[in-house]
């Protein structure tokens, strides 16, 4: 998926607009697109970012431990 940054974007904003909050997402993003670490926190308005695709929903839900059954 494209997408294009909006004026005053950091790259975890955009992120979670499109994709919501998902693990690791940020760092496959930056994977995909290694030119966006050279502007900084705040991308420039339309900058294209090459989102990954999505992949199975993962449980962010840490294991639970019984103490007691």
């Amino acid at each position: 998926m494209q997408v294009r940054s909006q004026q005053g974007d950091t790259l975890d904003a955009l992120i979670h607009r499109y994709r919501g909050a998902q693990p690791g997402l940020l760092e496959q993003t930056l994977e995909r697109n290694p030119h966006l670490a050279a502007h900084g926190a705040i991308l420039p308005g339309g900058t294209l970012v090459n989102l990954p695709p999505p992949g199975p929903a993962r449980s962010t839900a840490p294991d639970s431990i019984r103490l007691w059954d």
